[in-house]
């Protein structure tokens, strides 16, 4: 009789509920220390049902304290996705004139015997830095006539107006409004009809303003809208991004915008929103995406729980080949987590390949320089007959993730493939890699982040080799892996001279 081996998907420094169901990252909000990771949370079941709104927080953005369930379904329906900010100024009267937290959200209606849903913008409030919510008593605050595909609110402060505005998803466009208090709401424009990508239903925008290049005095707005999955299209659901100007009530897209651009080129980075309140000191636009995809979400191994974030991400505007571009580089506060296994520079493969060999690792990052032309790359979560490829082909241009051999693959027929993602020619030396891996996960970033690419895995426990490979023996001018452990911080390096 064979042992039975428990494989355990959960991951080591992304964050995933302690049981049962997780998508969508909700009321991302930065409140007196600490980052609030809300999301979608069905906690009586492993897949999409009765939803909620689950609650973490984290100081570090790397290591995440699960709270109590912070909304729960009412008569007005389930909890959908939404928002959170701080009323600084106490426009909504809830907090006595002091700053407090307010969410924004999605009341969902299931529609009986025939009828369709319903879906409404509400209203809760906290006045315990975000450990307990009340409904406000006059919600919802905003309905539309057709009340279908109506959700996702993320809501910011518009300086220039002096007023909030609201992002919300209708359908196949996006809809503005804007209001005095959160509470009454008008309506300013909407985006997206004859632009961008429509092959699924638009879902879970954001709307925020990034300086180009690190110059203040030139900004542009961001906007991200995901898009639902398409039985007829291999990539699911996904992420696209506009660039172009808004005046309080309009989004005006640049020319840039007339071509459909993809946050991520894996299959899952989905539904990413940015963090509100994030101190004008620190001056970032922190992203976070659920790690998985519409098309198989429901079907992914899982033992007591199922869904993970990605992992925290800064977001830039940066030219790239005359185009301004959004570059997702990881967030600096990972670095504090990492625990250096291997430091070199001017190493032959062959050297870098005896000296990977026996290495086993489950969680862990990698930093690369790879020699421009080059094609080379990582075998991770390697064993027997597993592996996933992670690298750069010099002569297509691209980054490329392939899981083909990762492992438990047959959960449906579009898991396995290639993902690639196009690179615009930067150094004319080196290309930039940086891996994070864990132990069902990969996320690749390339070029300075201009090309990301997002790919679920779930490889044997056993397996967890690493090795390289190159067309040319001096390819990788500079490697550096880390092991992440979110419980230590870093420690000395081990250096080795090629």
């Amino acid at each position: 009789m064979s042992a039975i081996v428990k494989t355990d998907y959960r991951s080591a420094y992304h964050f995933s509920p302690k049981a049962m169901w997780m998508n969508d990252p909700n009321g991302l909000v930065y409140f007196e220390g600490e980052y609030h990771l809300f999301f979608q949370h069905h906690p009586h079941g492993m897949g999409m049902g009765d939803m909620h709104w689950g609650h973490a927080v984290s100081r570090d953005l790397a290591t995440w304290e699960e709270l109590p369930i912070a909304l729960a379904p009412d008569h007005f329906g389930m909890i959908f996705s939404g928002s959170a900010v701080v009323d600084w100024n106490d426009t909504t009267g809830f907090f006595d004139g002091e700053p407090g937290l307010v969410a924004i959200f999605t009341h969902h209606l299931d529609g009986k015997d025939g009828a369709p849903n319903i879906e409404r913008q509400s209203l809760a409030y906290s006045r315990d830095k975000g450990r307990t919510w009340i409904k406000y008593e006059g919600n919802p605050v905003l309905e539309d006539e057709n009340g279908i595909d109506f959700r996702d609110p993320k809501v910011f402060w518009h300086a220039a107006t002096s007023r909030w505005v609201m992002i919300v998803a209708c359908g196949q466009t996006a809809g503005l409004y804007h209001s005095p208090d959160l509470i009454h709401w008008s309506a300013g424009s909407r985006f997206g009809e004859g632009i961008g990508s429509h092959d699924g239903v638009w879902e879970c925008p954001d709307l925020f303003p990034l300086a180009v290049d690190g110059e203040a005095s030139n900004m542009k707005w961001v906007m991200l809208v995901s898009i639902g999955a398409n039985p007829a299209l291999a990539e699911g659901s996904r992420t696209q991004y506009f660039t172009g100007d808004f005046d309080g009530a309009v989004f005006t897209p640049d020319e840039d915008s007339r071509t459909v651009r993809w946050l991520d080129y894996g299959r899952d980075n989905y539904a990413g929103v940015s963090w509100s309140d994030v101190p004008e000191e620190d001056g970032r636009r922190l992203f976070i995406g659920w790690m998985s995809n519409w098309m198989y979400a429901g079907l992914t191994p899982a033992e007591g729980f199922r869904g993970a974030m990605t992992i925290p991400r800064e977001l830039a505007l940066e030219t790239r080949a005359g185009v301004t571009v959004l570059v997702q580089r990881p967030a600096r506060e990972l670095e504090a987590v990492r625990k250096p296994v291997h430091s070199l520079k001017g190493a032959s493969l062959g050297k870098l390949r005896k000296l990977l060999d026996g290495l086993r690792l489950e969680s862990f990052e990698i930093k690369a320089e790879i020699a421009a032309g080059a094609s080379a790359g990582f075998k991770v979560r390697a064993g027997a007959d597993t592996e996933t490829l992670i690298g750069i082909d010099g002569e297509a241009q691209v980054l490329y993730v392939d899981r083909k051999a990762s492992g438990r693959h047959s959960i449906h027929p579009n898991f396995p493939g290639r993902h690639t993602a196009k690179l615009e020619v930067g150094s004319e030396t080196a290309t930039e890699l940086r891996i994070f891996v864990d132990r069902s996960s990969v996320e690749a970033f390339a070029g300075g982040g201009q090309a990301v690419i997002t790919d679920l895995i779930f490889p044997e426990p056993d397996s967890t080799g690493v090795d390289v490979y190159a067309d040319e023996e001096m390819a990788f001018l500079t490697l550096e892996i880390y092991w992440m452990d979110p419980q230590s911080a870093a420690s000395g390096v081990q250096k080795a001279e090629g």
